[in-house]
């Protein structure tokens, strides 16, 4: 998250410029502009060493309308208050746009995990589960890993929130290991939904010339989203990281890309490929962009040298405002990141439905779920969007704010 800017700031300033165009009444509008409730705790842990260190964690719980709380624990130096705020509210409409029956929550404790050991997180990871069992639970709060936290994570915080309540609870987090009842396809699901629905895109834009993808970022997000753009006949033509990109027109072999990159560190100097950077990355002429980096990446200095004709977010914020007007302006489709990259958390909602069932499901099986999720979803934006006249963000963001607004109208404010 970009320091300079606010995230919850600008998190409301995004919800109030499409309150306004949807004329929301303004009591509804102050209840959406504020979490349902904040949670900050101080956990003492027991280093190795011996001493006794003190770290501060967040979980806030936007808005419950719909379903239980659903979103992300972070571990991160710089997590605070406001930015938990922002990616509470955010996934209240990831969860909408997605039509899940859930709400938006976040999680985060401001530490630095590059620099601790793994006895030492697992100790943190408990305590910080005491100290926030009271406020989740399968029918209530389901956490999720984010930044620097993974299935191991979600392990701990299942077997405290077990033994604490004197059962196996699988459904109080999602994305566990497959051998504590997390589900298969998870993995892959963000990278696979972000090409699904630019696969989507190319068909309501009737693009019939040969498809070239370029992703920035070559994590798990971008690799599966580059694998299965590959395994559909399109041409991987540009992958980046932090290091810098490689551009081949001929083409590119995502899996052969990964081998180099886990040999060398990076995607640089792939055989065959010319170096550029990600600035360059960004305006090649693709068919379908993935920003799957960081934020902030897209902005109005080089918004009017993309020459994609469909961006597909799989980061989080990779387009700024004031680059999605240009982008709209230009006629380039922009697939917002709480469409783009929900493959996450709708896996996860299978996965939770899995638990609550003691269900497996085969992976082919996951992926076709979420497929048809992910389908459906974005032709509801893309429609939305067309009758509207507006970008796909500004639909998606009506699409999500109205399905949460016309629950709560529903269910009435009591007591």
């Amino acid at each position: 998250m970009n320091q300079e800017t606010n995230p919850y700031e600008m998190a409301v300033k995004q919800l109030e410029s499409v309150a306004r165009l949807m004329n929301l009444d303004e009591g509804l509008l102050e209840i959406l502009k504020k979490p349902k409730r904040e949670l900050i705790v101080h956990l003492p842990v027991k280093m190795d060493n011996g001493e006794i260190a003190v770290f501060t964690g967040y979980r806030v719980q936007h808005n419950d309308a719909r379903g239980p709380f659903k979103g992300g624990i972070r571990y991160h130096p710089s997590v605070n208050l406001d930015e938990v705020r922002a990616l509470a509210m955010w996934m209240t409409w990831k969860t909408a746009v997605m039509n899940l029956p859930y709400g938006g929550a976040k999680g985060g404790i401001r530490c630095n995990p590059k620099n601790m050991s793994e006895s030492e997180l697992e100790r943190l990871t408990r305590r910080y589960t005491y100290a926030i069992r009271e406020f989740i639970g399968p029918y209530v709060d389901i956490p999720a890993p984010d930044v620097y936290t993974n299935e191991r994570t979600m392990a701990w915080i299942m077997d405290t929130y077990s033994v604490l309540t004197g059962r196996m609870e699988p459904g109080v987090v999602t994305a566990k290991p497959t051998s504590l009842q997390g589900s298969y396809g998870r993995t892959e699901a963000t990278g696979f939904g972000v090409m699904v629905v630019a696969r989507e895109a190319v068909k309501k834009l009737k693009i019939n010339d040969e498809i070239t993808v370029a992703v920035q970022g070559y994590g798990n997000v971008s690799y599966w989203a580059a694998h299965f753009a590959h395994k559909w006949g399109f041409k991987l033509v540009a992958a980046s990281d932090t290091k810098g990109g490689v551009y081949n027109p001929e083409g590119l072999n995502p899996d052969k890309l990964l081998e180099h990159k886990r040999k060398t560190g990076s995607v640089i100097n792939f055989p065959g490929a010319k170096t550029i950077s990600n600035e360059e990355l960004l305006e090649l002429p693709v068919t379908i962009l993935v920003p799957g980096a960081i934020e902030e990446v897209i902005t109005d200095k080089n918004a009017d040298r993309i020459q994609a004709r469909i961006i597909s977010e799989g980061a989080n914020g990779p387009t700024t405002p004031e680059a999605d007007k240009v982008l709209y302006e230009r006629n380039i489709l922009v697939i917002p990141d709480i469409l783009a990259n929900a493959g996450g958390v709708t896996t996860s909602y299978l996965e939770w439905v899995q638990n609550l069932n003691r269900l497996y499901w085969k992976k082919e099986e996951v992926l076709s779920m979420l497929e048809k999720r992910m389908i459906e979803a974005f032709n509801d934006v893309y429609s939305l969007s067309e009758s509207k006249k507006v970008d796909m963000r500004t639909a998606a963001y009506i699409m999500a704010i109205s399905r949460v607004v016309e629950a709560m109208e529903i269910r009435g404010i009591w007591p």
